[in-house]
């Protein structure tokens, strides 16, 4: 019989923001003018000396498999940097080196989940989440959270959705979509919960560098004692470090999951990029410079996109305390036509800007909670202004 594909994968829903930034490209390859808001990536170029890094990787020699879950120097400086920023004590042997933080987050759920277990997400969330429970069988269960509470999950509402069945809770501070950051008191009440109900905590802390203003950022790890012993730790060098296409992230996490994980990743994948590798230690060991340039360009960003947002009417966002998303409330401008089309949900609000605008953004749908898009700032500062006059001539259209 023919091959057919599987009923998980046949489940899975495919990546929006890819998706979008697949259409943005489309366009461009057709000679126009795409103004690019869909894709979390910094639009600055990898810094020199971990290039460099990556140089000198290649001439010692070091194009070979290393072990697979990653090289001991660079599983050593990252608990080291976490024992530094963070207070944290984690052996070598507790650090997980991956393709990316999506592979940890893979890696995480396959060593952890059992078919039927439920996950609890709140909602807003990164599109690849829930997918990637569901690939181990496992049941993501959504959580809505509201805008009005920056769209953090209360305490409350986590204990609510817990059953028999819930072993995890998967958290991401700074957020992606929203930009929202939970304060170390909102961490601790739901680490309360956690310890209460003795269930583990994924803390999704990727954009932990990215942090604005008088926002404090505070590792899930660290809220509550004991704490540790519970949570497993994603992070990575992709958004810090301009290191998107390097494709290098980590997990820390007590003994067992780690082994579990470092044996998981030997039979799927094996190491990841041995150059790689050498150049995401010479991002965490060297100059931090480059990591608060960046983050200057970003808050300068992040306020031009609040005041424009502020300034269109019926365009609100929660605060921005980190990451580089603004995630809009678009619901006073649904349910009405653009230039004769008719547009009543976001993923139509989304491509009907990206066809009439050139405008390209992220269905808020795609992120579990309609109404709304996710707008990416990590693109320089004309392409925001040129950009955003585009969004309000084309919600001044009718």
């Amino acid at each position: 019989m023919p091959p057919t594909v599987s009923r998980i994968v046949s489940a899975l829903e495919p990546s929006a923001t890819l998706a979008m930034a697949a259409k943005a490209k489309e366009l461009k390859a057709a000679g126009k003018t795409v103004y690019d808001f869909s894709v979390g990536e910094p639009d600055f170029v990898t810094p020199e000396h971990i290039c460099q890094a990556a140089v000198a990787a290649m001439r010692a020699g070091h194009t070979h498999y290393t072990i697979a879950s990653g090289i001991p120097e660079l599983r050593a400086g990252i608990a080291k940097q976490y024992r530094t920023t963070h207070g944290l004590e984690y052996s070598p042997a507790q650090v997980i080196v991956s393709n990316g933080a999506k592979h940890s987050l893979h890696n995480i759920f396959t060593a952890l989940c059992n078919p039927g277990d439920e996950v609890i997400i709140p909602a807003p969330y990164w599109v690849s989440y829930a997918e990637l429970v569901k690939l181990t069988g496992a049941i993501p269960v959504i959580v809505a959270t509201e805008e009005p509470a920056d769209f953090k999950l209360s305490p409350a509402q986590f204990r609510a959705a817990i059953t028999p069945k819930t072993t995890t809770l998967l958290i991401c501070s700074p957020s992606n979509p929203t930009g929202s950051m939970y304060t170390p008191e909102e961490l601790g009440a739901l680490a309360d919960v956690a310890i209460e109900r003795d269930l583990t905590v994924i803390s999704d802390e990727i954009y932990e560098r990215l942090v604005y203003g008088s926002h404090q950022f505070a590792s899930f790890a660290t809220v509550r004692p004991g704490m540790q012993e519970r949570t497993i730790v994603v992070n990575g060098a992709s958004k810090a470090y301009a290191m998107t296409g390097w494709r290098i992230g980590w997990t820390l996490s007590p003994p067992r999951i780690a082994a579990a994980m470092a044996d998981l990743q030997s039979q799927e994948t094996s190491n990841p990029c041995s150059i790689s590798q050498y150049a995401a230690l010479a991002a965490i060991e060297g100059s931090q410079q480059c990591v608060a340039d960046m983050l200057a360009e970003f808050a300068k960003r992040r306020e031009f996109v609040r005041k424009r947002i502020a300034s269109i009417r019926g365009l609100t966002c929660p605060e921005m305390g980190g990451a580089f998303y603004a995630f809009v409330n678009i619901q006073a401008h649904l349910g009405r036509s653009y230039r004769g089309k008719r547009v009543d949900n976001s993923s139509q609000w989304c491509l009907t800007l990206l066809d009439q605008q050139n405008v390209a953004t992220v269905m808020g749908s795609a992120f579990g909670a309609e109404g709304y898009a996710r707008i990416s700032f990590a693109t320089d500062m004309k392409t925001l202004e040129a950009g955003f006059d585009r969004i309000e001539a084309f919600l001044s259209n009718d």
